[in-house]
């Protein structure tokens, strides 16, 4: 890592926000962070909490100095509520640290069965469900491939008519990466299979010697044994303990291989199912972006165990959880309503779904929308970008996903972006967010994150991170998708505080005020794909809060 000749002291000062006459903000910004040590120790749980709060210079960790803004700048300002559109499965509005900071539209009646406000929508209280009682569906590419395939089905190239050589292009695409996907899909799920009844069978055995079930690698290496099959059973979980974290059990090894195979599995059922017809459950054409009015008012989904909306519930506590209510955790932004959209489901989203929910969130009066989803195939991307630049017409900011594929989206396209093919953005709201790992250094980049100096904006937390999840529950999640979120609600609190900066301006400040290094970090856990983090992102930045706020008062100006 390059060293700097020298580090600026952080001036702690009490700053005010108003926008309006108000003295400005008089503290440095954190600069020339590669003076800043590596911290060798491990992260405490209570830090692996938080990390995402902690600032590089205090904390030697590289989270967005959230606390050091409230501490140091916001302190007791009050600002103006703005509503975050969180586009996603679902949100639990029930959820003790989310019930308080649920959008509620003023404008419907509750429960009466009418469009009160006249926008399309009966009965939308909290939100908006485009995906109806459908919580399974296929990925766009099985879907591709369905469709076209009574078309194309064992024709070539040259056979077909020119005005059709792009969709069976598609086509062919689509069908390629679906037999690519479902091979490898089966395969897993029947090694899964296997290591798991012998898992079982092997670990029953050496429980009924040792008399206890929760022994230990060198328990099990002690047995003295003759009998040739209980060596086997031996030998056998000797090896699966070499998968183990030290401490970790059998019975715990049991509990993971059933969860990967259940994702397997549900990955065959939904995904790659080609006799699933999901959409019938919602009754819309999904070729017509003028067939609206479909879904409901059920922002939770149909699923009244609420499984299938941990993704967004996540998301929406990692922007706005109730900050300082004694329970469960903080999130990023106060004087934040958030609104639910459900258009995301298990599978991937259809672009009607997605365009006409960002219109939905920019009607209903968002500012700020996070879209923590992605797919690398896409029918409808003109309906989705027209949504953006309408977005962008309404002075809406969205804050994007990069996805989780360690892809270059300089060279890979990802679905819904700002780009058509590689022409020019097609509007400057739209800001597209890499991970970062909690470890400062070589890899500060989050082994799974995709990339692009062109095509990624900025980089923020994505590892490990603790946010809400349904049922009053709270779990660790990782993912570009938790990375948005933490952006979304910077932005959120920059247009709080500074309502009259446009969503270009809030774009400029979280790209430009952040924290820069030079040091070399590896890619996908390849130790022979290294990079500079600065060319990870078109800024070659991490999104600080602190920072932010003080480009926001000087830009106000």
């Amino acid at each position: 890592m390059a060293l700097s000749k020298r580090i600026l002291t952080v001036v702690s000062a009490s700053a005010i926000l108003a926008s309006c006459g108000a003295p400005a903000i008089i503290s440095t910004p954190i600069e020339n962070i590669d003076s800043v040590p590596l911290k060798n120790s491990e992260l405490t749980e209570d830090q692996l909490k938080s990390w995402a709060f902690s600032d590089l210079v205090t904390d030697t960790i590289p989270g967005m100095s959230i606390d050091k803004a409230y501490n140091e700048i916001i302190k007791n300002r009050k600002g103006q509520t703005v509503i975050v559109g969180v586009i996603d499965s679902g949100v639990d509005i029930e959820h003790e640290d989310l019930k308080n900071v649920i959008w509620i539209n003023t404008k419907e009646i509750k429960g009466n069965g009418k469009d009160d406000d006249n926008n399309g929508y009966v009965d939308d209280v909290y939100g908006w469900n485009f995906l109806g009682d459908t919580e399974c569906e296929n990925l766009e590419f099985t879907r591709i491939m369905k469709k076209l395939k009574p078309k194309y089905e064992g024709k070539f190239l040259s056979s077909v008519a020119e005005e059709d050589k792009g969709e069976y292009q598609n086509y062919i695409e689509a069908k390629a990466e679906f037999e690519k996907e479902y091979q490898e899909t089966s395969s897993n799920k029947f090694q899964y299979e296997q290591i798991l009844q012998q898992t079982k069978v092997s670990h029953e055995s050496v429980t009924s010697i040792l008399g206890k079930e929760n022994y230990t690698h060198k328990e099990l290496m002690q047995l003295e044994t003759e009998d040739k099959e209980v060596e086997y059973h031996m030998a056998f979980l000797s090896q699966m303990f070499s998968f183990l974290e030290p401490g970790d059990t059998i019975p715990e090894f049991i509990e993971a291989i059933t969860s990967d195979l259940g994702i397997f599995e549900e990955k065959l059922s939904c995904d790659l199912n080609l006799e699933l017809n999901a959409r019938k459950n919602v009754g819309d054409n999904v070729d017509d972006i003028k067939d609206v009015g479909y879904g409901n008012n059920n922002v939770m989904g149909p699923d009244s165990t609420k499984k299938g909306i941990k993704h967004g519930t996540h998301v929406a506590g990692i922007i706005a959880a109730e900050r300082n209510n004694g329970i469960g955790m903080n999130g990023v932004a106060k004087n934040v309503k958030i609104m639910a959209v459900r258009a995301v489901p298990n599978g991937d989203e259809y672009d009607k779904d997605i365009a006409l929910a960002i219109r939905y969130a920019v009607d209903n009066g968002a500012e700020v929308i996070n879209t923590s989803f992605g797919k690398y195939f896409s029918t409808h991307p003109e309906w989705v970008r027209e949504a953006i630049k309408y977005a962008a017409s309404k002075d809406v900011l969205i804050v994007n996903a990069a996805g989780n594929e360690t892809e270059d989206l300089d060279q890979k396209a990802v679905y819904p972006n700002d780009q058509f093919d590689q022409e020019p953005e097609v509007a400057n709201n739209f800001i597209t967010i890499g991970a970062l790992n909690f470890e400062y250094g070589s890899n500060l980049a989050a082994p799974f994150s995709n990339y692009g100096k062109n095509n990624v904006d900025a980089f923020a937390p994505g590892v490990e991170i603790w946010a809400t999840t349904p049922n009053n529950s709270y779990d660790f999640l990782d993912g570009t998708s938790m990375a948005a979120p933490t952006v979304a609600g910077v932005a959120a609190l920059i247009r709080s505080y500074y309502p009259k900066l446009k969503a270009f301006e809030v774009k400029k400040i979280l790209m430009d005020s952040g924290l820069n290094t030079k040091t070399d970090v590896v890619i996908g856990r390849d130790p022979n794909k290294i990079k500079s983090f600065s060319e990870l992102s078109k800024s070659g930045k991490m999104v600080n809060l602190y920072n932010a706020l003080i480009m926001a008062d000087k830009m106000s100006k």
